[in-house]
């Protein structure tokens, strides 16, 4: 299990850093965050000896038992993002572990989160993505483009709040090609927002990632990359 898994972190690190540094964005972070959604925490344990200190989860409880759990197996300093879709009710348990929300999706999500971390006596400000309907898809959460400028000012004026930058998720059936023109359309969206916006972009997943280094992301979030295939639950 853990050689393959060294394998494949060595070969996804390498193809990113070729990637990266043939772009105009290679003086830029590139953070990359192992998404594990349904995988065990034995391969989250491996990955972590292997180096790996950013993970990121879609479901709260998900990853409210895998902090705990790594915890006592001895993995410290683990850095979380959330990157689903998280609900108002969810937010006061989330908070005194996670490192970052990229998926702030309305004026009340943004609200309950500035008004729990106040409150949850950690220091500095938390850093948060808006999260944008980059495709305009019915059925998927996030705002239009349009209404992305207003709302980074909004966010940006929440004092417990850092507005890291803009987030997305292409349409499922896009082209490669098409995915890249969505990871554009990201980007230039981002640099609508300053100074609001820090120039972050949390794009790219396991099947565009190479089109989302290409147009400057700064947040890779890889799941099947990284761990293969997830188990069924």
């Amino acid at each position: 299990m853990t050689t393959s898994l060294a394998t494949r972190l060595q070969q996804l690190l390498k193809r990113v850093d070729e990637l990266h540094r043939q772009t105009p964005y290679a003086r830029n972070e590139l953070i990359l965050l192992a998404v594990s959604k349904n995988h065990p925490v034995e391969l989250l344990e491996a990955l972590y000896w292997l180096g790996q200190r950013d993970f990121a989860e879609n479901y709260v409880q998900e990853l409210l038992g895998k902090a705990k759990e790594l915890e006592e197996r001895g993995c410290t300093g683990i850095r979380w993002h959330f990157i689903g879709h998280l609900q108002t009710n969810k937010v006061k348990a989330l908070l005194p572990l996670v490192q970052s929300v990229h998926a702030v999706h309305s004026e009340k999500l943004a609200r309950e989160l500035a008004n729990r971390w106040k409150s949850s006596g950690r220091q500095g400000r938390l850093p948060v993505f808006i999260e944008v309907n980059i495709d305009e898809e019915p059925s998927k959460s996030g705002l239009r483009a349009a209404d992305v400028p207003a709302f980074a000012a909004f966010v940006a004026s929440l004092p417990e709040l850092s507005l890291q930058g803009l987030m997305c998720i292409p349409a499922p059936s896009a082209s490669a090609e098409e995915s890249r023109t969505a990871f554009r359309k990201l980007r230039e969206l981002e640099l609508q927002c300053r100074p609001h916006t820090s120039g972050r972009l949390s794009m790219g997943m396991s099947g565009d990632y190479e089109a989302a280094i290409q147009e400057g992301s700064t947040h890779l979030r890889l799941g099947t990359a990284l761990f293969g295939p997830r188990e069924p639950k």
